[in-house]
């Protein structure tokens, strides 16, 4: 059985994100980046579109229609709609269900519940996996970012999805420190919305926040100031109508969330034993995920820090690539089998 496993079980790196899903295959490398959204006829219950085509049909659906994200802070909020949006990510990567059902590892916020951590795993077998592991996201992204984990020295990681920030240190394997907080992506685009209600008094819908963010978003003062014409409905009046604002407005409405970041790497480095703080001041933090990719948050958090920060090569695949390395490197093995024991 271990020969049939070993050349006919396919191993499955998958980044099962708030915001997008990434799946990871060996020799393959990432071969699904899709957002996690799924669209369902309420009536039938069946699937009408994933991913990006899911995407498109937020706030647009009629009646009967429901396009929704499944995963809220990291965690699945819905389950039923979270294994029907995996199922079909997985059939789209290793095709119909074989008579041999694939390895799985799913990163997961290190701050989830028991309960929570079930959710995942019934999903993914629900889904049509094999034996699933859960390893925690910020060991999943250190490695992904190729940072020496096995080594006995301090690795910081700060990981920025869609609905966590998971920042943590690493050495020999093991998470040293960690925190987790439910403020990320999702946190800055809504702050947004609050900006352009309480100064604009413009209502703004989630994807419109998420392209300002895009276009203006910055968390360190830049000489440019760029501006971006916004449209969306005036809350006096009930009509559309169009703003324009500035990129220092929207470093504004950015300042809460991202100051919550910055207290939770500063927080983790207080509780840091002194001889891989010393590491870490000598090779600084890198960052991964979405949020890695906010223009000056790493100059914001090496000034508020005074500590090197650096961002990952590809920050947006950090979690993926490490899972699917967890399963394929035999140098994370005991990471791995870690995961499968934890509540």
């Amino acid at each position: 059985m271990s020969f049939l496993k070993k050349y006919f079980c396919q191993e499955i790196g998958i980044d099962l994100g708030t915001a997008n899903t990434l799946i990871y295959l060996d020799n393959r490398g990432i071969v699904l980046r899709e957002p996690s959204v799924v669209a369902v006829d309420d009536e039938t219950k069946t699937v009408l579109a994933v991913g990006e085509e899911a995407r498109a049909m937020i706030g647009r659906t009629p009646q009967g229609i429901k396009a929704t994200r499944p995963l809220r802070d990291g965690v699945i909020a819905d389950f039923k709609y979270a294994r029907l949006m995996l199922e079909k990510f997985i059939e789209r990567v290793v095709g119909p269900r074989s008579f041999m059902k694939p390895d799985i590892a799913i990163g997961v916020p290190s701050g989830v519940t028991g309960v929570e951590r079930r959710a995942v795993r019934d999903a993914a077998y629900n889904a049509g996996a094999g034996q699933t592991y859960l390893p925690e996201e910020p060991m999943a992204a250190a490695i992904g970012a190729s940072l020496p984990v096995t080594e006995p020295t301090g690795s910081m990681i700060v990981d920025i999805g869609g609905g966590t920030t998971e920042v943590a240190v690493i050495s020999l394997c093991g998470i040293v420190v960690n925190e987790s907080i439910r403020v990320a992506g999702d946190e800055l685009n809504e702050a947004i919305i609050h900006y352009m209600k309480k100064v604009h008094s413009l209502a703004t819908g989630e994807r419109t926040a998420e392209e300002i963010k895009f276009r203006l978003g910055s968390a360190y003062k830049t000489q440019d100031n760029d501006k971006y014409d916004v449209r969306g409905l005036n809350l006096i009046n009930g009509l559309p109508r169009t703003v324009t604002i500035s990129r220092g407005e929207v470093r504004e409405a950015l300042a809460e969330p991202l100051s919550a970041i910055v207290e939770a790497i500063k927080r983790t480095l207080e509780r840091t034993p002194p001889e891989l703080a010393a590491d870490i001041y000598n090779r600084g933090i890198v960052l991964s995920g979405g949020g890695a990719l906010l223009q000056g948050l790493d100059e914001l958090i090496s000034n508020e820090t005074e500590v090197p920060v650096f961002i990952a090569e590809d920050p947006l695949s950090c979690v993926a690539i490490g899972t699917g390395k967890m399963l394929t490197d035999p140098s994370y093995r005991r990471v791995l089998e870690q995961s499968l024991y934890e509540a």
